[in-house]
């Protein structure tokens, strides 16, 4: 058993989700960052990969007061839990990941995080899983988050977590939304990174629906 998995992705009408500099570029308008926040509010989990969580350090908790006490009252916590999936879990204490919430906290790691730095995470309530491959298995992470009671998973990125998922067939939706403007750049990211598919390998999908926004941009739904 997994959790239904939808990945939402803003990008650039030139497919980029950042600029070159990887500094975590405004792309999404006003009205898309509210869709993102229902969709955290819907979400039992909020995910992301290890470049994503060490260097944009996303705070993943739920904006709007009134959709965090619709939360509350429908018997859950004002958040969606916190989950990253890393390497070596080299994560600062003071990040906003680790600081801001409040929410519970989960992290899917690899033997290369030390000892010390589990032993501290764990002394700040984060729930550690280590693999003991040298990279995580997200078959087995799917598992191990529904068990933990997740239902419903939202995927922020980065690009490879999104590229790995997909790859193994493990998410149900995508959900892009395209700003108007342009990044240009060959080594600027994508949507799906990693080390890609042959066109026969290419992964299919249904669109589901189109919604225009005020500012120009679109957000496309797919289905796997």
């Amino acid at each position: 058993m997994r959790p239904y998995t939808f990945i939402n992705v803003a990008m650039t009408a030139d497919g980029k989700i950042d600029t070159f500099e990887r500094k975590g570029a405004a792309i999404s308008s006003k009205q898309d960052k509210a869709r993102v926040d229902q969709l955290r509010a819907e979400a039992d989990a909020v995910l992301v990969g290890g470049k994503t969580l060490l260097e944009e350090t996303p705070k993943l908790t739920v904006k709007s007061e009134a959709l965090r006490e619709a939360r509350i009252q429908r018997g859950l916590t004002p958040n969606p839990i916190k989950v990253g999936v890393v390497t070596a879990a080299d994560i600062p204490l003071n990040s906003d990941f680790m600081q801001v919430g409040p929410a519970r906290k989960v992290i899917f790691t690899t033997r290369q995080t030390s000892i010390e730095k589990l032993e501290t995470l764990r002394a700040q309530g984060v729930e550690i899983f280590v693999d003991d491959l040298p990279r995580v298995d997200l078959v087995q992470m799917m598992d191990t988050l529904h068990a933990l009671g997740v239902k419903r998973l939202m995927v922020e990125g980065g690009g490879t977590i999104n590229f790995e998922l997909i790859k193994l067939g493990l998410v149900d939706e995508l959900m892009i939304y395209i700003a108007p403007m342009i990044f240009g750049g060959g080594s600027a990211p994508t949507p799906a990174g990693g080390l890609g598919l042959p066109r026969e390998q290419a992964v299919s999908l249904k669109l589901l629906k189109v919604e225009t926004h005020e500012d120009g941009g679109l957000t496309l739904n797919y289905k796997f």
